[in-house]
């Protein structure tokens, strides 16, 4: 006789480290916007305000939501999840749709409020790659014919984000792509071609796009030109170095008063070091850590394929960000404009990450012991 068994209930760490993350995020936000909110909008809780009414509370929301019914729902329409997102990031190319910021057309104008759909993209592509991957397996994924339709998906995306241009969520997508691609089972030398074609497009959009070059050679030498192309890297170099062991104090830094550019968003980690130091940005990292570990002990007792390269998809591409940001700030890689998952202000990039992890949160729910026992 066959025993349905109710779903378990939400996964309490999981859920401890998202409203953990978050608040820390939204502490860190205060602080680090507070001067240039007051600057542009005489308000410093201005992107605060925002962050909250605009992508807290709508993103919560959305983990409850998708947290709450099965996953396994939405597999057959993750192609066409996929095209709409496709369409949404081809809008911004239109005049009067299509918003400018920080010399990448990025955004969706919809009067109230702005959209940035290769927030969203992120999700639906991690969708789509779960269900290609579950459908497909190994066998057909192992050819060229069979891998196919995933690698024009890839292409698809990235060549509307070069056109914005968004190099920095390029690059997340491709890393995460590879990196569900990888757990799927796909051979290592599929790994090779790939990382050599990735060489050769980045070689040749540094060589066509002088913005590229010169950011390539800020990487290289940022000690160049400290009041130039290099003034936004010095700036994060001082504001991390002045930070030392234990930082100078919540609400201290003074790289946030209009030295240290977007100080509210992918400069924030700047911002953190300089206030709080190396130990807590370790605790940070370690929390980021743990929720990544989440996601993958739950994709291990995953009741399907597409659950579990689901859940591998977020936890890598919350890994993968956070890694970005953090390398860039740093000086490891080139600047890239990614945002710091729950940190940065970014109302589109925070309701999408509470979808994925709503999403994991469901399959943690209808995992293993909620599958259905035959006894």
């Amino acid at each position: 006789m066959s025993l349905h068994l109710a779903p378990r209930p939400i996964d309490r760490l999981l859920v401890g480290l998202f409203i953990g993350l978050s608040l820390f995020g939204l502490v860190m936000l205060l602080s680090a916007s507070g001067p240039i909110s007051f600057q542009h909008y005489s308000d410093p809780l201005y992107f605060l305000r925002r962050q909250i009414l605009l992508g807290l509370v709508p993103g919560v929301l959305a983990f409850f939501i998708f947290s709450r019914f099965r996953v396994q729902l939405i597999q057959p329409y993750a192609l066409p999840f996929l095209i709409v997102s496709l369409i949404l990031l081809a809008l911004v190319f239109i005049p009067g749709l299509g918003h400018k910021v920080g010399g990448s057309t990025s955004w969706l104008d919809l009067k109230l409020f702005r959209v940035q759909p290769s927030e969203f993209v992120k999700v639906t592509f991690i969708v789509y790659a779960a269900a290609w991957l579950a459908s497909r397996g190994q066998r057909e994924g192992r050819t060229l014919q069979g891998a196919m339709p995933f690698l024009l998906a890839i292409l698809s995306i990235l060549l509307l984000l070069i056109l914005q241009p968004d190099t920095g969520t390029t690059a997340v997508i491709v890393l995460t792509s590879l990196a569900m691609y990888f757990v799927a089972g796909a051979p290592l030398a599929w790994f090779a071609g790939i990382g050599a074609l990735i060489a050769m497009g980045l070689f040749f959009l540094i060589k066509v796009t002088p913005y590229r070059a010169t950011r390539f050679m800020t990487f290289l030498h940022p000690e160049l030109d400290p009041q130039g192309v290099g003034y936004h890297i010095n700036q994060a170099f001082l504001a991390i170095g002045s930070g030392g062991l234990f930082g100078l104090g919540y609400g201290q830094s003074r790289q946030k008063y209009l030295y240290l550019p977007e100080v509210q968003g992918d400069s924030i980690f700047a911002v953190m070091a300089e206030e709080l130091g190396f130990v807590i940005i370790l605790f940070f990292i370690a929390a980021i850590g743990a929720l990544v570990w989440r996601c993958f002990t739950i994709a291990r007792s995953a009741s399907s394929d597409f659950e579990k390269y689901l859940c591998i998809g977020v936890g890598s591409w919350v890994a993968l960000q956070t890694a970005v940001n953090i390398a860039s700030m740093t000086g490891l890689m080139p600047m890239t404009g990614v945002t710091l998952p729950f940190v940065s202000y970014g109302n589109s990039a925070t309701v999408s990450l509470c979808v994925g992890l709503g999403l994991v949160a469901s399959v943690s729910r209808h995992s293993s012991s909620g599958r259905e026992h035959r006894v």
